[in-house]
């Protein structure tokens, strides 16, 4: 079994972290959060100030909203905002022909953006997330000062200008060895493609004498070219590298000349903003030579003046990455006391910003797992499923990202596809999609359950005491939540959750924007583990299709006789009721109400919103299965 139990008198960190990035920091945070002593080891003596990431997605800012972090987020999305109006305003004072207003966020797919009028916002898949699904724009240098600034609430050690050199895994724990590096130490490779490269020992020789630390598990969350990974002897495949990509910060002349946003070209692609001085190209003639050798500005003139066809003159480079679109993936994200967590367990190209939320949502999915093998009461195989739950994911996006490399190349057999793409794009239904993938909105788990709900990210249910779920969550247990204030119903609650007391909190209460609903238990990464009552939103779909013969006859008429009137007859969902269809005499499709069917269904399924005996013994399963035994009980 993954159980341990760990003698808090001992002064030994219980796992030791690789990488102080985002993804080590947020692992860190979660990992604190449930009382386990945390090292964050981290060779660079100051934080990299290379532009990186510039949004989070919708799992991720759910993340952070459920530990308290989404005021501060909301606050670096305002100022990203006010950058980006700046950069429209800068742009008509250089005398740029066309100039775009600010837009509503929809993403874009291979430097294809997405409309935001063409979205289909009532899809169900975006709603549930809260305030979490209006910020986005959180650029990812911000994200980790405040990660930096939660873990050492937290008490987190971070020892900053020291590198694992290598390290001894035993079946009882980890000793790792360490050295200080130089105060010119390079990066860790999280720009989103590493090289994959094989070898095992204590890295270069020379130096001081390495320092040893022991502990219980070694994470890396060190970067696409993951010294732990490598040292570890985890195999990475993949595919290899066709582009070279540039990304930058800088100050430029004759910026008029270049178009706002993405842009495509004979000879590649490249990006102007949203940021003042931002840009990125894009040019298919193999990876760089050496992806180590310092970026000059002669090589990024070169490259834009190159994609963009215009003599742009850059003065000055602010800061400046070079990235690939390598595409490698573990097997397993697991190997004994070794785990893996973001660009260390997977690379891609960094089109969509998907590599920042991948390793997030591993920071997240690993940490309450670890945490409860670590404390002793974990059930059998539970942090087996860190990877059989996060690889599909990885996997998807290490597809996704290949498909973009695919309709950006700059030859016609792609940029005919490309214009199949666009024009997908130029349709609800194929913006809606897009959207939708980007924002992650779509994931979720394979978990036991039959309900709509089981697997995917819990609803941010607002609670008749104005609380919301998320605020249940912070604390970074798991979650019973029982949507009923009869006293029957706390009852049961309380004798499924008895010996649950330090993992699961009990909220007992009323729900009145989801009366259909009788429970919920919330595992401590967000992902319902179990679900009581019926669907609403399957429920107001059956209304709308089958409503009643009589309803059906009357919209006829009324449809019929506005028909004969020559006005439009479209109708709107109204206080609750449901919208159908049906023909007219011209053979035209108009939509009509159906009489309330829907508020007639949520009030039927909110006078049933209770468990059944089923439902209860289900409860008491995902229970077991996510938290172990109770207290007082064997495992």
């Amino acid at each position: 079994m993954d159980m341990e139990t760990t003698d808090r008198t001992d002064t030994r960190p219980d796992v030791v972290i690789a990488g102080a990035g985002p993804v080590g920091l947020m692992l860190a945070c979660e990992l604190a959060l449930r009382r386990v002593r945390v090292v964050v080891l981290e060779r660079l003596t100051a934080p990299d100030e290379t532009i990186k990431a510039g949004a989070i997605n919708t799992p991720s800012a759910e993340a952070f909203y459920r530990r308290g972090l989404l005021p501060a987020l909301a606050e670096v999305q305002k100022e990203a905002i006010g950058r980006f109006s700046s950069f429209v305003r800068q742009r008509q004072a250089a005398g740029a022909t066309a100039v775009r207003a600010v837009p509503k966020f929809a993403g874009h797919f291979a430097g294809i953006m997405l409309r935001a009028d063409l979205l289909d916002e009532s899809d169900p898949d975006f709603h549930g997330a809260g305030p979490a699904g209006d910020v986005g724009l959180v650029p990812q240098l911000t994200l980790e000062r405040l990660l930096a600034e939660r873990a050492a609430e937290l008490g987190v050690v971070v020892r900053r200008g020291v590198e694992v050199t290598g390290f001894d895994a035993a079946e009882d724990g980890v000793t790792v060895r360490l050295r200080p590096v130089a105060e010119d130490g390079d990066g860790d490779g999280t720009a989103g493609s590493g090289d994959g490269a094989a070898g095992s020992g204590d890295g270069a020789a020379g130096g001081p004498a390495p320092e040893t630390v022991r502990a219980g598990w070694l994470v890396g969350c060190d970067g696409g070219r993951s010294t732990v990974r490598r040292l570890a002897g985890f195999p990475f495949p993949g595919t290899d590298p066709e582009i070279t990509g540039h990304q930058a910060m800088v100050e430029l002349t004759g910026s008029e000349k270049l178009g706002a946003g993405w842009n495509e070209t004979d000879t590649g692609i490249y990006a102007h903003g949203p940021l003042p001085g931002r840009i990125l190209t894009v040019e298919f003639d193999g990876p760089p030579e050496d992806r180590d050798a310092p970026i000059t500005l002669e090589e990024l003139q070169t490259s834009l003046r190159s994609v963009s066809g215009t003599d742009v003159t850059i003065t000055k480079v602010l800061t400046a990455t070079r990235f690939t679109d390598n595409a490698r993936q573990v097997p397993d994200y697991r190997s004994g006391r070794v785990l893996l967590a973001g660009d260390a367990a997977h690379v891609h190209s960094p089109f969509g910003g998907q590599g920042l939320n991948l390793g997030i949502g591993d920071a997240v999915n690993l940490g309450w797992k670890l945490a409860a093998t670590i404390h002793g009461h974990a059930p059998e195989g539970l942090l087996d499923t860190y990877t059989t739950e996060r690889h599909p994911i990885g996997a998807w996006v290490l597809e996704w990202t290949r498909a973009q490399i695919a309709v950006m190349r700059p030859d016609p057999h792609a940029r005919a596809l490309r214009e199949v793409v666009r024009d997908l794009t130029r349709t609800v239904t194929g913006t809606t999609y897009f959207t939708k993938k980007i924002s992650g909105v779509w994931q979720g788990y394979d978990l036991p359950g039959d309900h709509p709900l089981t697997g995917r990210s819990a609803p941010d249910l607002e609670l008749a005491d104005g609380t919301r779920l998320a605020a249940h969550l912070q604390d970074g247990r798991g979650l019973l939540l029982v949507l009923s204030d009869a006293p029957e119903a706390a009852w049961q609650a309380a004798e499924h959750a008895a010996g649950y007391e330090g993992r699961v909190r009990v909220v007992t209460g009323r729900c009145p924007g989801r009366p259909e609903l009788a429970g919920l238990l919330v595992r401590p990464d967000g992902i319902t583990a179990w679900a009581s009552g019926t669907d609403v939103r399957r429920d107001a779909e059956g209304a709308a299709e089958g409503a009643t013969e009589k309803a059906a006859e009357r919209a006829a008429e009324e449809a019929a006789r506005t028909a004969r009137n020559g006005e439009a007859a479209v109708a709107s969902w109204q206080s609750g009721e449901a919208v159908g269809a049906v023909g007219t005499a011209d053979g035209d499709t108009v939509r009509v109400r159906t009489g309330g069917a829907a508020t007639a269904t949520r009030t039927a399924a909110a006078a049933s919103a209770t468990c059944t005996a089923d439902e209860s013994a289900a409860l008491g399963d995902a229970l077991r299965r996510w938290f172990g035994a109770p207290d007082g009980e064997a495992g």
